[in-house]
């Protein structure tokens, strides 16, 4: 039994548990699976993990798995929010939700490797390294470079989305005025709802937003620079050690739609509100109106600018990073 088929008697098993003892679980805020949505996803897990072992890829079994690995990956829609849960070290709303997205994104990622094998072929490509070439041969990894310098001009705008959102966020936590908040007022409302590290961090001045924004910057840099293939030195044990290529896709890919789609509405919703055609936000104390439309559309830079540019560093990543075959030797 491959490990496809073990994910999915595991996923099959769990949600039906969940839809038999009714226990609620999100699938965005405020909206949960139901019963019938649950049985509905055992079943297609075990449909694509029963594809998955064909031996022969045509179109329909590749379109088969392709379109339940679009259901799994879209099941991850909350991992950005449970990694800063988590990296808060705060208690856990819901661990029945954590494990479904844990579950989904396991799945997406074992459908992954089954589904773009079966792409090639169906396409008359190699399955190992996705170009064309006569018989087999030995797949041998590509010396690392770095991105182009479109792809990190790039990037690097796009990360300047973030600026605003976390100027604002650090000018508060160090005592500072913005946005008509004054730095008292929103260290109040951090200290009525964070608890143990995130606490800990805004006691000196650091958001854990903005620390888990630092992370994602940091898994852009890996994607477009040559550290991001083979361990530098400063990783001691591993340096000099190939970097398994999906180490940092995963997380690029599971996070980078999300964040895309997120920022990019709330850009919108700001600019509509501005331009007059949607209504302002009810004030919520300590905010004002204003201050909620300002926030709303640099959270949205924020989130957008991540996202787009984990999208456009990691599919050059995926490009340079992907193995060729060279001929095998007689």
């Amino acid at each position: 039994m491959n490990a496809l088929m073990i994910w999915a008697c595991v996923y099959a098993a769990a949600q039906v548990g969940w839809a038999v003892t009714g226990t609620p679980v999100e699938w965005a805020m405020r909206h949960g699976y139901t019963p019938a949505v649950h049985l509905l996803m055992a079943a297609l897990a075990v449909l694509a993990a029963l594809t998955g072992r064909t031996r022969r890829g045509g179109v329909v079994v590749t379109a088969t798995l392709w379109a339940a690995l679009a259901v799994f990956a879209a099941g991850t829609a909350g991992a950005p929010m449970h990694f800063v849960t988590l990296m808060s070290m705060t208690a856990v709303d819901s661990l029945a939700d954590l494990a479904q997205v844990v579950l989904n994104a396991v799945g997406a990622v074992l459908l992954l490797r089954v589904a773009v094998p079966y792409g090639r072929r169906l396409r008359g490509r190699c399955p190992r390294c996705g170009g064309r070439h006569e018989g087999e041969g030995e797949p041998t990894h590509r010396v690392p470079t770095r991105a182009s310098g479109r792809t990190r001009v790039a990037v690097y705008a796009l990360m300047c989305g973030l600026l605003p959102w976390a100027a604002v966020k650090t000018i508060w936590l160090l005592g500072g005025d913005a946005l008509g908040v004054t730095g008292k007022e929103w260290q109040e409302v951090m200290a009525a709802g964070d608890r143990g590290v995130s606490a800990a961090l805004a006691s000196v001045g650091v958001d854990v937003t903005v620390l888990a924004a630092l992370v994602g910057v940091f898994l852009l840099a890996g994607l477009i620079y040559p550290w991001g293939q083979v361990f530098p030195r400063w990783t001691l044990f591993l340096a000099g050690r190939r970097v398994p290529r999906l180490l940092p896709l995963i997380p690029a890919w599971l996070t980078a739609a999300t964040l895309a789609v997120y920022g990019v509405l709330l850009v919108f919703y700001a600019a509509l509100i501005a331009a007059g055609i949607l209504p302002e936000m009810a004030a919520s104390p300590p905010f004002t109106a204003e201050g909620i439309t300002w926030m709303t559309l640099f959270g949205g830079l924020a989130f957008a600018g991540l996202g787009i540019g984990l999208v456009v560093a990691a599919v050059s990543y995926a490009r340079r990073s992907l193995p060729v075959c060279v001929p095998a030797r007689v």
